[in-house]
């Protein structure tokens, strides 16, 4: 209570130099790592989802900054005063002022290696920060800086060794819980679960970040990472340990989830895992909801465009009202219509062969039954419902240049889409079925004219083809 108090005081003093004509009053009263508490706890309210607190922190940060440029030797004497400049560098400093301040200290070496490590973080040398800082172990550190510490070791090594890379996350929640530490913890360790497989882990770090961090202004972050976590793991966490997770959240953020979800499921081809979200989605929380949203319905079609009847679905997506769609969608929508166009068109019989004679046609006919005698000059034509592998989307890794909660950028009025979300395109969307009164199927057995493709393997080549465009109109996410 007594530092919490101190620390309010300290808020108090800056609400009245925020007041005044200059900072300076403030700047000159407090000590640096007076200013830097101050900050860690207007972050910590904004990780608890106080939106309004964020000017606050802009200025804290401001003003620390220029306290920190303006400290001497004597200032740093302040052991404290030495660990607040390495914890102002952690949480998204400047690493100018980390330079200027940390050589004009007197501590002690290891105090150093982590200034110059955390600089070199800050100026986007992850190499070199990684070989100052990895000899040093978060929990043989004060307290204030190890959970810092912890932190971005933790973002530094996700992508060369994940393993130790949670651990690190682990002990910085373990040093700091409840804090804004805690949040972007928990919310790199989302990504690094799902791009390991790791799904057990993936659905614990969800549920806890939901609990306690929904509200954050960086939880557009991790949205993002959860949705790339459900369907980059969706053959090994179940739907009902999706719906745990979105149940405590509220009504619409948990209906933005399922769309999002739909949607890349739709157009990764995992057609069960799509429906089931585009259903919670229409359905609502307690099945309650509209079934009117367009892009739940665009979702749920494109999940059932190889397995419902292509009437139906045609009907369907021709009921959709295109002007409520963003443009990526109203894409997407286009693609599904034509893909289900071209199914049911009658199959055309090319120019030369309605020109031939019968003459030709039967020696044709003769030609083609000879060649099938023997099995290696026979040219078959694909099996049906086969699909040509798609290249696999990379999934992305937790942000290293940013790795510091005060560096994560809070989105404006919309989630930000800058980050790719994670995608596996091993299961593809398989080729749409024939309608019943189309021509047989040509079994992939039957002898093929090495001279002129068969009708219907170009009308199934061209469906596949336009299938395969599907999934590169992913644009931008929902809003």
């Amino acid at each position: 209570m007594k530092g919490r108090s101190a620390i309010g005081g300290a808020i108090a003093l800056l609400l009245l130099a925020a007041r005044s004509p200059s900072a300076a009053f403030a700047q000159d009263a407090l000590q640096p790592y007076q200013l830097v508490r101050s900050l860690q706890l207007i972050q910590d309210r904004i990780a608890g989802g106080d939106h309004a607190a964020l000017p606050m922190q802009a200025k804290l940060l401001e003003m620390v900054d220029a306290r920190m440029r303006d400290a001497n030797a004597e200032d740093f004497k302040e052991p404290k005063n030495f660990r607040a400049l390495l914890v102002y560098g952690m949480s998204g400093g400047n690493p100018v002022t980390v330079a200027a301040a940390a050589s004009r200290a007197m501590t002690d070496p290891q105090s150093l290696a982590i200034a110059k490590g955390v600089v070199a973080y800050l100026n986007g040398r992850p190499a070199n920060a990684i070989d100052m800082l990895k000899p040093i172990d978060p929990m043989s550190v004060p307290p204030d800086i190890g959970a810092f510490l912890a932190l971005v070791k933790g973002s530094l090594l996700a992508a060369d060794d994940p393993a130790q890379a949670l651990a690190l996350l682990d002990e910085a929640r373990l040093l700091s819980p409840g804090t804004l530490v805690e949040e972007a913890a928990l919310r790199r360790s989302v990504g690094i679960a799902a791009a390991q497989g790791d799904a057990a882990r993936f659905a614990l770090a969800s549920t806890q970040y939901v609990a306690s961090y929904l509200y954050s202004p960086y939880a557009s972050q991790f949205a993002d990472a959860f949705v790339s976590g459900v369907i980059t793991l969706h053959m090994a966490i179940s739907q009902d340990k999706i719906a745990d997770i979105t149940s405590m959240m509220d009504p619409e953020r948990e209906k933005v989830i399922y769309l999002r979800i739909a949607r890349h499921a739709a157009i990764d081809g995992m057609t069960e895992l799509s429906a089931f979200a585009a259903t919670k989605a229409e359905l609502g929380r307690n099945g309650g909801g509209s079934q009117d949203d367009p892009r739940s319905q665009l979702y749920s079609s494109l999940s059932n465009m190889t397995s419902a009847s292509v009437d139906e679905v045609r009907a369907r997506l021709s009921k959709i009202d295109r002007n409520k769609l963003s443009q990526s969608d109203r894409d997407l929508l286009d693609a599904a219509q034509a893909v289900a166009g071209e199914v049911v068109a009658p199959v055309k019989t090319p120019a030369k062969a309605e020109a031939a004679p019968a003459a030709a046609k039967g020696n044709e006919a003769k030609a083609a039954a000879e060649a099938s005698a023997d099995p290696a000059d026979a040219d078959l034509p694909p099996v049906e419902g086969a699909m040509p592998d798609q290249p696999a989307v990379a999934s992305s890794n937790p942000r290293v240049a940013s790795g510091d909660p005060a560096r994560d950028t809070p989105p404006a009025a919309s989630p930000p889409s800058a980050q790719p979300l994670a995608r596996t395109t091993d299961e593809t969307p398989a080729a749409a079925p024939m309608q019943a009164d189309a021509a047989p199927v040509v079994q992939a057995s039957a002898p093929a004219d090495s001279k002129a493709q068969d009708p219907i393997d170009a009308a199934v080549a061209s469906t596949r083809r336009q299938l395969d465009q599907i999934d590169q109109l992913l644009g931008a996410a929902p809003k």
